[in-house]
């Protein structure tokens, strides 16, 4: 096999997966899931429930999805992001997941502890609150 038949075959196969994961990432508004905007959450549909649940809820002007979903701050947010990028595109595509759609009990740790963190900010804050009245 000469140089130029290797070069032909090397680009396509670095060039046709790359192409094609190029254009998966950009139809499936793959850049939408590094910003921290709840609309990223309800691009695969299934959402869709928790979404509007989320709207009609207290707390919309106060935290997003991401806020409460996922680590806040250094590579273990981005860590998180990717994993669950990767996770749920796969189950989104493969359609491999319950319906209705469960919190895994990894996925429920950030989520326990800014509740707990909040539940404690705001009992905190009554008791301040009556003790001043």
């Amino acid at each position: 096999m000469n140089r130029a038949s290797l070069a032909v075959l090397l680009a396509c196969l670095v060039g046709i997966p790359v192409g094609i994961g190029a254009f998966t990432f950009v139809y499936a508004k793959g850049f939408s899931y590094l910003s921290t905007d709840p609309r990223a959450c309800v691009n695969c549909h299934i959402m869709n429930p928790q979404f509007d649940a989320w709207l009609k809820s207290g707390h919309r002007h106060t935290a997003t999805c991401v806020e409460c979903h996922l680590p806040h701050a250094g590579l273990s947010k981005w860590a998180a992001k990717a994993e669950h990028g990767f996770r749920h595109s796969v189950a989104f595509t493969l359609q491999n997941f319950k319906e209705p759609i469960e919190i895994t009990p990894r996925d429920q740790k950030p989520l326990e502890h800014i509740v707990l963190t909040v539940n404690d900010l705001l009992t905190s804050k009554r008791l301040f609150d009556r003790q001043h009245w």
